[in-house]
């Protein structure tokens, strides 16, 4: 994928705001095509020509949240960001529960959602991102589900894999403690998880990977945030 000359789908009924971001984002490069309402964008959407949804949640008719579920249920592989009101975290952990890949809060920083653009693609673009981690003397593969400390075999529990896939996948990137629990345990609404739920497993897996808990160089706290994989 030609990352600056990706296709950009921009869902929002705002026009003055979208009209701002084409600009912008068709001044990094990119090629953007802009629908005002979820019904056009879902139609223009699944024409499957599009890496990227920069998606509003809050839209007339069709919302962003019944669009981004019926792209996940047509398959679609689009990447999606979705667009929410500031200290609504509720809309984000249900966009990322329905399949959002990541979120910016309204009013937000142009080069905020650029950045987060550009970071998506990237991801998008390395193929075996989630396939293999290396990290000195760890190996994860993702795929087997097989991980090494040493060159010794370390059982990880599935939970504990997809925890370190996610950190894996944004590698040098803050990941809350809320996003990790709507993206592995966000179909299982019958099931209690809490943000200590999280940081137990943050601890079994530091052990695991010999990864000291008093100074973690491989998974690293990043306070008041939540977590990320050092680079």
């Amino acid at each position: 994928m030609a990352l600056r000359r990706a296709r950009i789908l921009l869902v929002e009924d705002d026009c003055d705001l979208a009209a701002g971001l084409c600009d912008a984002l068709g001044l990094e490069g990119y090629q953007v095509t802009h629908a005002a309402d979820g019904r056009t964008g879902l139609k223009e959407a699944l024409r499957g020509i599009y890496p990227l949804v920069i998606l509003d949640v809050m839209l007339p008719g069709v919302s962003g949240f019944d669009m981004l579920k019926e792209l996940r249920a047509r398959s679609s592989d689009a990447l999606v960001l979705i667009l929410t009101a500031r200290g609504q975290e509720m809309d984000r952990v249900r966009g990322l529960k329905l399949g959002a890949d990541d979120y910016v809060a309204k009013p937000f920083s142009l080069m905020e959602l650029i950045a987060r653009v550009g970071a998506l693609l990237r991801r998008a673009s390395r193929d075996d991102a989630a396939g293999r981690l290396d990290a000195g003397n760890v190996v994860v593969d993702f795929r087997a589900r097989e991980s090494w400390r040493n060159g010794r075999r370390v059982s990880l529990t599935e939970r504990e894999f997809q925890i370190l896939e996610l950190l894996a996948l944004r590698r040098g990137d803050a990941v809350s403690r809320a996003d990790l629990i709507a993206r592995i345990w966000g179909a299982a609404d019958d099931v209690e998880v809490t943000t200590r739920t999280i940081d137990q497993h943050i601890a079994a897996l530091r052990r695991k990977l010999g990864d000291d808990a008093a100074a973690p160089a491989l998974i690293q706290t990043v306070y008041g945030r939540g977590y990320r994989l050092a680079r």
